[in-house]
């Protein structure tokens, strides 16, 4: 049996540096016990045995998390350091713990810095600049296709509900937010909803990655219009984009398919308009329906997700709030990259918001989409 002395002494050593990383929040850089304790303080308790569950906080594994770190690692760690109320200093994984939590939550700056032992100030501080970085780092994550990711991506397209040559698929959604009447411009967000909001626009492969977003237009605007004003439509109507390859057999081009609410281009295929439908037009209708739902389902996964963007914002900086949602996407796209198991329970995206219809009609559109058809008469 070993001195007894010596085993107390220890013990008190190793209390004392439980204690102290209690009180910072942190502990060894990437080590187990620096989540284990960081989650007993989020809960309150710092001392239960039991905290929060690491994917259960931040919806992404601890690998994912790691890597989010490494991508950061030197633009939050080269400037200005920050530290817990207690005057400890906060890690990289502190830091970026804290700009998820904010992200991925929704709650309130103040909720959060207390929840962390921190300064509301420092969680707007540490989250703005968690967002230049994944900006400057990430943004790889969020691109069009490659020449031959896009092959696999139209071979995914048409195992959805058979459309060949389809490069994926476009949707939009309302971030809601609330201002006061104090701003002078709250009346330019306003939307048909009578809610202020900023329209996201995305266009998403199979695997619910997003390949280009546009963000920033007032909720007013209408499906259509925001469509005409991004860098997307520019060029793929000029043949930048959505040109590569026609199939020889049948002459259909690339394209990409919208609801209702977008208007029907030579490169953008949307359902037929109303009841009396022959048998291919309506059958057309269900494919079109069935592949456009991974957008409706990325928008949710990513509301879900990265929940600052879900609900009313209360007064947002309305020049900033563009790059939050970019970031949102990017995280969103490292997720299904690095291969994480994501929650599957996905409420609406945009509740309350009825389904626009636009009458944009270009004839080569019609003749794309009357093509495609023909394809499935008689099946």
């Amino acid at each position: 049996m070993g001195p007894v002395r010596g085993n107390k002494k220890k013990r008190k050593v190793e209390n004392k540096a439980e204690e102290k990383s209690l009180v910072s929040g942190s502990s060894e850089e990437g080590s187990v016990d620096w989540w284990d304790v960081l989650s007993r303080k989020i809960t309150g308790d710092p001392s239960s045995s039991h905290g929060l569950e690491f994917k259960y906080t931040f919806k992404m594994s601890r690998k994912t998390f790691d890597y989010i770190c490494s991508l950061v690692k030197d633009h939050m760690t080269a400037k200005t350091h920050f530290a817990f109320i207690s005057g400890n200093p906060m890690s990289l994984h502190d830091q970026v713990a804290l700009a998820l939590r904010r992200l991925g939550s929704g709650n309130s700056l103040i909720s959060i810095g207390d929840s962390f032992g921190t300064h509301h100030s420092t969680v707007s501080q540490v989250t703005w600049r968690f967002v230049e970085a994944i900006e400057e780092k990430g943004l790889h994550h969020l691109q069009w296709p490659s020449q031959q990711e896009m092959t696999k991506i139209k071979s995914e397209f048409e195992n959805i509900r058979g459309l060949p040559n389809c490069c994926g698929a476009i949707d939009t959604t309302h971030i809601t937010m609330l201002l006061t009447s104090s701003d002078q411009e709250a009346d330019t967000w306003l939307d048909r909803k009578n809610n202020h909001s900023m329209i996201l626009q995305a266009i998403v492969d199979p695997a619910l990655r997003f390949r280009d977003i546009v963000a920033g237009w007032p909720g007013k605007m209408n499906d259509a219009s925001v469509l005409q004003s991004s860098n997307v439509f520019k060029q793929c109507q000029k043949g930048e984009k959505l040109n590569r390859n026609k199939i020889s057999e049948t002459g259909i081009r690339e394209y990409i398919v919208g609801d209702s609410g977008f208007p029907l281009l030579p490169w953008l295929v949307t359902p037929y308009q109303g009841k009396e439908l022959s048998e291919n037009k309506a059958e057309l209708n269900e494919r079109i329906i069935a592949t456009h739902s991974v957008a409706d389902k990325a928008l949710k996964r990513l509301k879900e997700g990265w929940k600052m963007i879900k609900g009313d914002m209360w007064r947002p900086d309305k020049h900033k709030l563009p790059r939050f949602i970019l970031v949102c996407c990017i995280l969103h796209n490292i997720v299904i990259d690095m291969e994480d198991h994501v929650f599957e329970e996905l409420p609406e995206h945009d509740p309350g918001y009825r389904e626009e219809i636009c009458e944009c009609v270009d004839r080569a559109g019609l003749m794309l989409r009357d093509k495609l058809a023909m394809l499935f008469s008689g099946r």
